[in-house]
């Protein structure tokens, strides 16, 4: 049987700094110094592998280490935007309801009304986006950063 070791992240660079540290001091092994090995243990909780537990991803800009909230939308005038999605497609509201657009990627996004009617800035991760729709009609829209997100708003009398 065997066993694999998978490395998160941290683990990862750590190993290869080692790596790098090696090969840094052979010079010291030409005087006739060696440096200890490094050595990597999967139950050291500092490497992030305690068996069982899961890893610990490493801060980086624009990326989360936060548990993401699930994708449902926060009323049945919301839409909100995950996994390059608008969810629901489609949302039914009476004229002068306003609906809100929430983005939970980690990508900016836009909300973009083809007839031209609304139009969104770039909406980092957590951003909001509202509009009151104050005429009947058929709404579709979509994100201008990524056009094949696409959704509508269906506003009835």
């Amino acid at each position: 049987m065997h066993r694999h070791l998978v490395l998160n992240g941290t683990a990862a660079a750590m190993a290869a700094l080692g790596v790098m540290t090696l090969t840094a001091c052979a010079t010291s092994a030409d005087k006739g110094t060696s440096p200890p090995a490094p050595t990597l243990r999967s139950d050291d909780p500092g490497l992030g592998m305690t068996p069982g537990a899961p890893a610990p991803m490493p801060d980086m800009p624009g990326m989360s280490s936060a548990p993401r909230a699930p994708a449902v939308a926060a009323g049945p005038n919301a839409v909100t935007i995950d996994n390059f999605a608008f969810g629901p497609q489609t949302v039914s509201v009476k004229a002068g309801t306003t609906v809100t657009w929430t983005n939970r990627d980690e990508e900016p996004h836009t909300v973009v009304a083809r007839d031209g009617s609304f139009h969104s800035p770039g909406m980092g991760t957590g951003a909001t986006f509202s509009f009151t729709f104050a005429q009947p009609g058929t709404f579709a829209y979509f994100c201008s950063i990524h056009p094949f997100m696409h959704a509508t708003v269906v506003v009835t009398p």
